[in-house]
């Protein structure tokens, strides 16, 4: 499928974001990108999940919207891996919208500090930009094998 193909690309420029692009620039826009381009790789893996399900049948309709798509393959398909991924999906979305703050710009330990709305604190370091695309490389694994 074609979203299926979309998300493996957006992965791959994920993996050069991390691995080449932070490695030589450290700086907090490329950790910011990087989650942008994961939650891309989620909604093509949610849409494409979607997709087949309405070609089966199992659904009327594909909602217009990602958080409306993401609730619908977790009511439709419930499972506690789409679950699991669903609530990670959605934790990266309130890391992108959220405010924040850069920790050691243009050094080895660089961060991006999210202020969530909810006044939760979270900081993206390499680390956890390495484990959050090991999460969504996970998730396209996932439907690639079910859908």
């Amino acid at each position: 499928m074609q979203n299926e193909s979309e998300a493996r690309e957006e992965l791959k420029r994920a993996d050069h974001s991390i691995f080449v692009t932070l490695k030589y620039t450290k700086t907090c826009d490329v950790i910011k990108n990087t989650i942008k381009r994961l939650i891309n790789a989620y909604d093509y893996g949610i849409n494409h999940a979607l997709t087949v399900l309405h070609d089966k049948k199992k659904l009327k309709e594909i909602p217009s919207t990602p958080i409306s798509r993401a609730e619908m393959l977790k009511k439709t398909y419930r499972r506690t891996e789409i679950t699991a991924f669903i609530k990670f999906y959605s934790l990266l979305r309130r890391i992108d919208r959220a405010s924040y703050s850069k920790k050691e710009e243009f050094r080895k330990n660089v961060a991006l500090i999210a202020t969530l709305e909810d006044g939760e604190v979270i900081n993206v370091d390499i680390v956890t930009l390495y484990s959050y695309f090991q999460k969504t490389k996970e998730f396209i694994d996932y439907i690639e094998g079910k859908f």
